[in-house]
């Protein structure tokens, strides 16, 4: 049994295709194929089960492969403290976050982060969170930013700090004649939302679950969806509709201010609360509580930190 085997067995996991794997592990097929089913019969089992253009893991197998995982890891750990010295603030930092808050908080970060950590370079990563997290207990990132809830086996979170949510609306909407706006009022309006996938979507209907659906006529609701909260910005402005966006994201001083307005919600805001999250085994601690203490250190407007 060689590292080289278990990465092999851990790619074709992922990548459910003995030619993506073989790609990803830049060795030919054939020999990730031979090395494959060299550990398959070594250890006794059928890790995969193979079908004509579809590959599968068995039970066992899933149990093998996380044990894999961690081992890699570990190897991985290892290499690191030897190249460094020991120094866990030193060798880049794979940092994935989701795609409502990257945007928003790197640009504040990692000059921060430069200074304080200038042999730590940030490899960074945005996408979804059910993709982040993947990646995260795969290996392929060491720590991600996302938003609370967020509970996996083998994952530790940490909360960083609480954003509100604002309401985003055309300077010509008759909401723009209050200071305040009730999240009742939006059931009756068209509310531009991002498109599935994002957590922030599914946040914004937990507040507004009539968003979706009929109006309060009976008619169909005009939905419209964006890919990024940057292109509902837009769609905004061009007076499509209103929009719930994160206090962080909100942005209304990059248009004319004849074009956007922001409004707080009335009563206790909408909120979330974003975190980080890291495996348990993860060999840097020191690297985790630094980019906590980083991250808190920027004060982003509008935010409160979380207190561990």
């Amino acid at each position: 049994m060689t590292l080289n085997e278990l990465r092999y067995i851990v790619a074709v996991a992922r990548e459910r295709h003995f030619g993506r794997a073989a790609e990803a592990c830049h060795v030919s097929q054939p020999t990730l194929s031979v090395a494959v089913k060299k550990l398959e019969d070594e250890l006794g089992i059928r890790l995969f089960e193979r079908r004509k253009g579809d590959i599968s893991v068995t039970p066992i197998g899933e149990q093998v492969i996380g044990q894999a995982q961690r081992v890699l890891e570990e190897a991985s750990g290892l290499r690191q403290i030897a190249a460094q010295g020991k120094d866990q603030l030193a060798g880049p930092l794979r940092l994935g976050a989701i795609y409502t808050i990257g945007p928003y908080l790197l640009p504040n970060l990692i000059p921060r982060l430069a200074d304080a950590a200038p042999n730590m370079p940030l490899v960074v990563e945005e996408n979804y969170t059910a993709v982040l997290s993947e990646r995260l207990k795969q290996g392929d990132l060491d720590v991600i930013i996302i938003s609370l809830p967020f509970e996996e086996p083998g994952l530790r979170t940490l909360p960083l700090y609480e954003e509100p949510f604002v309401l985003l609306i055309p300077s010509s909407h008759p909401f723009n004649q209050r200071k305040r706006v009730d999240v009742d009022k939006l059931s009756k309006e068209d509310v531009l939302l991002l498109g599935s996938g994002h957590c922030f979507r599914d946040q914004v209907l937990e507040i507004c679950p009539d968003c979706l659906g009929k109006s309060s006529e009976g008619h169909p609701r005009q939905t419209m969806e964006g890919s990024s909260l940057e292109t509902i910005r837009y769609m905004v402005a061009s007076g499509l509709g209103v929009t719930v966006l994160p206090c962080t994201a909100a942005g209304a001083e990059r248009f004319s201010e004849r074009l956007l307005e922001i409004r707080r919600f009335s009563g206790k805001s909408p909120s979330r609360v974003v975190a980080l999250a890291w495996r348990k085994s993860f060999p840097r601690p020191e690297a985790v509580n630094l980019l906590r203490e980083t991250i808190q250190a920027c004060r982003l407007s509008c935010t409160r930190n979380v207190k561990k």
